[in-house]
């Protein structure tokens, strides 16, 4: 019903006219419209069954049609295309399903797929970030051979997709803030809502699209350049996510002015009697504090650690060279 939008057709047609002319009859409708009367009540017909127009006269001798506000029609029409879309890549996720099971061969993972043509690997980085839905998880590692202009393109991307709501999650090699390239990119995507963390060496280069695919790139063995995996949602898939998540349980966040600054010497104290197990009171006591102050600091510190407990934040604090 997409063409009720379009001033060309006859359904858009009669859905202007409504919209500019309310409590008109068919017979009106016909003259606006250039349509015969018969149409006209054909294309009301449809276009009622969709709650895109209503009757205001029913039991009149000829009633009389007013428009839905277009605002509550393109709301329905955008529902209408995210339902589309979510039960197409349903299908589409069950098909590809098939397609690998009735193409296997023995000794071969269905799940897996090998792409090394270059320009493929890039097409697959783009296509994983324009199907996601809810989030993309990203494991980060040089080198980085990008230009400055496939940065861009990056960003422009990203940018997209997160003005559409899906999540970037990013873990980064601390390598990367000392790269004049891609550091640049990383911080403005950190500043436009990424959320972003460092650890010393993560064991690969990663991508997580939902829970729909995963990409693995790595060097190519006989050859220069990369070989990137695709992964299907199986047990392979599963196994990738756990490791993302284990490892941004250990990552340092990340500010958009780099790894972070250095604290204070109330807040140094703070961390290290809490990585001994002290307690807020025990806390307060040893530092001749109100516990409320206590309690303030250590949600403060708890919160640009990213870390969740007490424990998390002793070895975060560690990682960062704090204690």
């Amino acid at each position: 019903m997409h063409d009720v939008l379009d001033p060309h057709s006859d359904r858009g047609r009669v859905y202007r006219s409504l919209v500019g002319h309310p409590h008109e009859s068919a017979a009106r409708l016909a003259a606006r419209a250039g349509l015969s009367e018969s149409a006209i009540r054909a294309v009301l017909e449809e276009l009622a069954a969709e709650n895109i127009v209503v009757t205001t006269a029913p039991g009149a001798a000829e009633a009389t049609w007013e428009a839905a506000p277009p605002t509550q029609v393109v709301e329905a029409l955008l529902r209408r295309d995210d339902a589309l879309r979510m039960a197409l890549r349903q299908a589409g996720t069950k098909l590809e399903r098939l397609y690998r099971f009735a193409r296997r061969d023995a000794g071969h993972y269905g799940a897996l797929e090998v792409v090394e043509d270059p320009a493929r690997v890039l097409a697959v980085s783009r296509l994983l970030q324009q199907s996601a839905h809810d989030q993309i998880r990203v494991i980060d590692v040089p080198p980085y051979s990008g230009t400055s202009e496939h940065y861009l393109e990056q960003e422009t991307l990203q940018r997209e997709r997160m003005a559409a709501g899906v999540v970037y999650r990013a873990i980064y090699h601390s390598s990367a803030f000392d790269d004049p390239i891609a550091w640049p990119n990383m911080a403005r995507m950190i500043e436009a809502g990424e959320q972003a963390r460092a650890l010393d060496d993560p064991p690969m280069k990663l991508a997580l699209c939902d829970s729909d695919l995963a990409v693995v790139t790595l060097a190519a063995d006989d050859h220069c350049g990369v070989v990137s995996l695709l992964i299907r949602p199986s047990s392979l898939f599963q196994a990738l996510s756990n490791v993302f998540e284990s490892l941004w349980r250990l990552a340092v966040p990340v500010s958009a002015a780099g790894i972070g600054t250095q604290i204070d010497a109330r807040d140094r104290q703070i961390l290290t009697l809490m990585a001994s197990g002290a307690t807020d009171d025990a806390i307060a006591r040893h530092l001749g504090v109100g516990r409320r102050t206590v309690v303030r600091r250590v949600s403060a510190l708890l919160n640009s650690l990213g870390a969740t407990t007490r424990f998390q934040a002793g070895v975060q604090a560690a990682r960062r060279g704090w204690l």
